[in-house]
């Protein structure tokens, strides 16, 4: 290709679900454009695949009202260099994956400067803020979303969208089986498991973690329960390693956490995409989630729908039970865990009915779908 011919795409992922994801797409369109210029904000996953980091995900994952308020200068400021990309880099097309907030208003930036925008992964509308599908179709070209119920709303809306599946089928992997896994990990396999998945950011293990230990401490003493942690990629495992006190056994488990989830018994686990994995894998869980006051109350305001683990979401009814702030507490979450231990028969039913979950994540090739959309519009 002669310099002038090189496509760029600018893309942006702003969270540790959207370096996974959107790495798949960034090797797909390699594989199609070797020559291709990708840049922007993304993880270390992004960038293995062959992507310039403008920022890290670590710089710009910051979650909640109040939150994002305070952090306000640091957006701002990675929002003007990204708008001035947008006239000295030109991209050929944009994609922005998940991170609505930011993402959202970066749309409308992109589409003054004619520049095709296609959205990956879809915002909640259908479950807050509805209004913000106006500016969807004002602003974005081609909306990918990897769930299928959301295509019949986006439609009624004027929207342009496509099911394209969804990408989680493409990063599972076929877990080691339970023996293999507790002679890898140091636990006993007659023992019970108990998985815990604190999140992938810091502020939600600063209000969370404590809490799930201090269950799994209770659980422990209890039943004499094995205590699993699954640390994300994207969080420091020393930073997870610091709310241990040392008073009762915790395995640490990275860089395998599909193997622990499926291999756990049940599972204490921060909303977001992990609810979805550990479903997929169909092992039961408790839904926990905590964010400041002042965030959820304004969440309250503007949710409309019932449940917020997506897990549930995905399936229509509430499979597994969710916490939410206040009830964030040992003694709650024991109560819940404490009901699937004593009760086989629940314990199965519920891990039964998260058999839905793989029917409703569709097929595998999400990734390669989106980047032949991309190149549709930028050949």
């Amino acid at each position: 290709m002669s310099g002038s011919s090189v496509k760029r795409i600018l893309i942006i992922a702003g969270e540790a679900s959207g370096d996974l994801h959107g790495a798949g797409v960034v090797r797909e369109l390699k594989k199609s454009l070797p020559d291709c210029m990708i840049y922007g904000i993304g993880g270390d996953k992004m960038h293995a695949e062959g992507m310039e980091l403008i920022y890290h995900v670590r710089e710009v994952a910051i979650m909640g009202f109040w939150e994002v308020l305070q952090n306000l200068p640091v957006i701002k400021s990675v929002a003007k260099t990204l708008s001035v990309l947008l006239k000295v880099r030109r991209p050929d097309a944009v994609l922005l994956i998940d991170y609505p907030g930011f993402n959202l208003r970066f749309a409308e930036q992109a589409k003054r400067e004619g520049i095709k925008v296609i959205y990956y992964i879809s915002p909640q509308v259908w479950a807050w803020n509805p209004g913000r599908v106006d500016k969807i179709r004002a602003n974005v070209d081609a909306m990918l979303v990897v769930f299928p119920f959301e295509v019949e709303f986006y439609a009624k809306k004027g929207v342009d969208v496509e099911f394209v599946g969804h990408p989680l089928l493409e990063v599972f992997t076929e877990p080691l089986d339970r023996k293999q896994f507790c002679t890898r990990f140091g636990l006993e396999n007659g023992k019970f498991i108990l998985g815990l998945f604190p999140g992938s950011r810091r502020q939600e293990l600063e209000k969370i973690f404590p809490s799930m230990l201090g269950a799994a401490r209770i659980l422990n003493n209890t039943y004499g329960m094995q205590t699993a942690v699954g640390v994300s990629s994207a969080i420091d495992v020393d930073y997870v390693k610091s709310f241990l006190r040392n008073d009762f056994p915790v395995t640490i488990v990275q860089h395998a956490t599909y193997d622990l989830m499926k291999n756990s018994d049940c599972a204490i686990v921060t909303s977001g995409t992990a609810t979805l994995e550990i479903g997929y894998y169909q092992t039961p869980m408790v839904i926990v989630y905590r964010t400041s006051w002042l965030s959820y109350l304004i969440g309250r305001l503007l949710v409309k729908i019932k449940n917020i683990g997506l897990v549930n979401i995905v399936a229509g009814e509430t499979i597994v039970p969710e916490l939410i702030q206040a009830q964030v507490r040992p003694d709650r979450i024991v109560r819940e865990i404490r009901s699937l231990v004593e009760n086989d028969r629940r314990r199965k039913e519920i891990s039964q009915k998260l058999g839905i979950i793989r029917e409703r994540l569709g097929t595998k090739g999400a990734s390669k779908r989106v980047a032949e959309k991309i190149l549709s519009y930028v050949s």
